[in-house]
This record gives structure tokens, sequence and C-alpha cells, in this order.
């Protein structure tokens, strides 16, 4: 039996030990589970309470079960749904008993969802916005995420196939015509029109989206400067908590420490690397490479000096922030140094617009002095670099990919309407193919399973 006409089942709650589990099966033998199991089939969609048995009659757990028979399912399969006490050897005695059937076994990750998938209870899009809800850590990813999940660019793209197809049946019916006289010319007319509009709807989504895919991964800071300037004691204030160790003594970052936060519902990656500096050790030596080649990937880079020197020795594209640190220990008062920065840049926080650059900052990151303006700036940058995300329609770099590819393709498909409509009845096949494979409707079974196992067991 081929691997997806098999019955499978997974925990698709959290990890054992918990108060109450779920155990969902999918396939053609869940109904077959269901019934040896319960000892009866309950009224479909209504949970219902029994006492599940394995087959040599010994009960497993007191439990409610529901009954989902396809198509009506998650899956567009029979489905059923074990909720038992979360312990482990209930669960481990649910599933002995689940795999003693014959062609029943354990799912593999994503299988429910790729199931649901193929059976047409969701499109790709839906897929994508399913896995970013449920790996979502910020209230930002949460909510696009769960425009992702509710198929508001599937829709589109569904409507943009279906036009074009419209259009291109138009051209092809101005070519089977071509010897009718006027018949070419009152067709490809209002084709081209249809191309042209569609076009600009395309390029209006892939214009107004700026970095909305980043906002999965999330946005990248990288701590840097010379050692011992404090760099790992501002990561901890960032975490508000110790995840660096904080040393007098220059070259205790010896490799790169990152910190996930969350800053104002936009997901943050600190990065603290390990102090730039000339020196004989091998391993500082390496550290030294490492904190370079990080920060020139990074996003945004606050370079900290302690006011022994203010050098910026940062090599990349990304903006430079100088964070002056130790204001505590100067002579000079921290609203001394914050004047001094107002009357330079008109306040610290001026003009941190992405990609300027020339931002100052006072701070003093073991006091907390200046933190909190720091840390408003960052939010601000944040905002202005992921830009509309949030109301965006695009949620990955493969959905911005085929439909950059499918604009290029109706570009082209005007642009050579005059040298001949065959070959613009090409570009326009190239279009409805490439919305067909953003929706998942073509064989694209290698992208199918790189989406697919990166979700967890159980979805």
């Amino acid at each position: 039996m081929h691997p997806r006409e098999q019955t499978i089942f997974a925990l698709s709650s959290g990890r054992p030990p918990s108060a109450i589990a779920m155990v969902r099966i999918s396939g053609p033998k869940a109904q077959t589970a269901l019934t040896s199991l319960a000892g009866n089939i309950p009224v479909p969609r209504m949970a219902t309470r029994v006492l599940l048995r394995d087959a040599s009659g010994q009960p497993i757990d007191d439990a409610v079960v529901l009954w989902f028979p396809g198509p009506a399912s998650a899956t567009g399969e029979d489905v059923a749904e074990f909720h038992v006490h979360g312990g482990r050897a209930v669960l481990a005695a649910l599933f002995a008993a689940l795999s003693a059937f014959a062609d029943v076994r354990a799912a593999e990750p994503g299988e429910f969802t790729r199931r649901a998938f193929e059976n047409g209870k969701l499109d790709l899009t839906e897929a994508e916005g399913l896995d970013d809800l449920i790996h979502a850590d910020t209230d930002r990813q949460r909510r696009q995420a769960l425009r992702h999940l509710k198929g508001l660019l599937g829709d589109r793209a569904r409507d943009w196939r279906a036009q074009i197809i419209a259009a291109s049946a138009l051209i092809e019916a101005g070519i089977d015509f071509s010897d009718e006289g006027d018949v070419p010319a009152e067709l490809i007319a209002p084709a081209l029109a249809r191309i042209r509009t569609l076009l600009g709807e395309v390029q209006e989504v892939l214009a107004a989206q700026g970095r909305s895919e980043r906002l999965r991964e999330g946005l990248v800071i990288a701590i840097a400067g010379p050692p011992n300037v404090g760099k790992s004691t501002l990561m901890n204030q960032l975490a508000r908590r110790e995840v660096a160790i904080v040393s007098p003594h220059a070259g205790t970052t010896r490799d790169i420490i990152e910190v996930q936060l969350d800053l104002d519902g936009y997901p943050v990656t600190v990065i603290d690397t390990a102090g730039i500096r000339e020196t004989d050790d091998p391993v500082e030596q390496e550290g030294v490479r490492r904190a370079r080649a990080r920060a020139a990937d990074a996003d945004l880079v606050l370079w900290l000096v302690d006011g022994q020197g203010e050098e910026n020795r940062h090599e990349g594209a990304a903006p430079v922030w100088m964070v002056r640190n130790k204001i505590d220990l100067d002579a000079v008062t921290a609203d001394t140094e914050n004047a001094r920065a107002d009357a330079a840049n008109s306040g610290p926080l001026a003009d941190v617009q992405p990609g300027q650059g020339g931002s100052h900052f006072a701070i003093s990151a073991s006091r907390g002095d200046g933190i909190p303006e720091l840390i408003a700036a960052l939010v601000a940058f944040a905002r202005d670099y992921f830009g509309a995300a949030e109301a965006s329609l695009i949620g990955r770099e493969r959905q911005r990919k085929l439909l950059q590819e499918t604009a290029d393709a109706l570009q082209r498909s005007v642009i050579v309407m005059g040298k001949g409509e065959e070959l613009a009845a090409e570009e326009l096949r190239t279009a409805v193919h490439c919305l067909g494979r953003l929706l998942g409707q073509v064989d694209i079974e290698d992208v199918l399973d790189a989406i697919f196992k990166e979700f967890c067991v159980g979805k």
C-alpha cells in the first residue's frame, strides 16, 4: 500500500505529561480503529465520553472521542480524535493499540496538513500560513500568519489565474480565426486591456509589501565594537536576563551569542559578538572573524564604545548606530552627555531611518541609563524596516519570487503582442504556470517536501 493510502496517527497537542492530550488518526482505517477502541462510532462532530480498550479488552483510559467522517474533515479523510489524560503511560498504551492495526502507522512531520492540501482543503499559501502561525513568536507574526491562513493571497492568485486564462482564451480564439477579417482585433483588444490591468494589480502587490516576508525570520541586530566596552552587559539589558558572561577582562566573549526578543510585536534577534581587535590568540582570532562576518550580515549594527576611542571599524552595508557606553564613569554627567547628543543630532533618537546611519546614543549598560531611549529607537527602526508587513499578502520569499515571475511574463506578453499573438499566448501560459506553482496546483513535489517537513509531527 502506498504511504499516502495508509492511515496515520500522532499526538497533536503538547508534550506529555499534561492534563489532556489529543491524538488524531486520519485515513481509511480510522473508523475501524475507533470502533475497536471505543466500542462504537459516536455521532459525527459530537464529543462522546467512552472507556477506551485495547484488542485484549484491557482498559486504556476514560476518554472523550470525536468522529469526523470524510470528506467533511480537516484532512478530507475519515478522522477520529482521542482526548485522553496526558500521561506518558496512557499515550504509550494508546499508540501501541493504534499501531496494532494493519496499515496504521505514526505520522511524519506535516503529514496531516499535506493530506489536507492534497485533498483540496487548503492551498499551498494557506498551508504556509498555518506553519507560520504555529511558529509565530510575536503578536505581529501571529496576525500576519492568520491573514495568510485565511487564504487572502490564494484568493487573489486564483482570481488572477482565472482572468489570465480568460484573456489567453481570447487570444487563442483570435489565432484560430485569423482569417476572419476583423475578428482577431475584436478579440485581442479586450484581452490586452485585461492583461495590462492584471499586470498593474500584481505589480502593486509586489511594490507595497516591502520586507514583509522578513517578518517570519525577524530583524537581526549585531552588537559590535572593541573588547571590554560592555557589549555583553548591553545584551543582558536588552534581553532583561543574564544571557552573556560579563567580565572585566578583555576577550571574554569568544563566540557569537544570540537571543530572540519581542520588541513591540516585532521579532528581533540580537547578537553579542567577540570584541574586534588585533590578537595573537588563535581562538580569539576565530571569534573576531565570526564577529565581523555576522555583523556584516546584520540589518543593524550597534557599535559600542566607551570613550577610549570613537573609531567605527565595522565594514558592511547595514546602518551603524554609535553607542557610547559607561557614561556613569565619565566626569560628564549623563544629562550633559545627552544634551550634547541633542545639540549634535536633534536628540538621541533623531533621524533613525533605516540606511541613514549616523545615530548617536549615550548609555550606561550597567545602570540602565539611556536604555529605554535606545529600545524605543530600535522599535522605530523595526517599524520602518518592516513597513506594512502586518497587512501584507506576501509572507515568504517563494511567494514573492513567483509573483515577480508572473508579472515578468505578463509584461513580456504585452511587449510581444505586436510581434505575434502566438508569442503572447506562450507568455500567458507561463504566467498561469507561475500562479499554479504559487497555489501548489502544478507538480512541485520537491517544494512540497521542503515545506511540509518544516511542520511539527501531528500537524
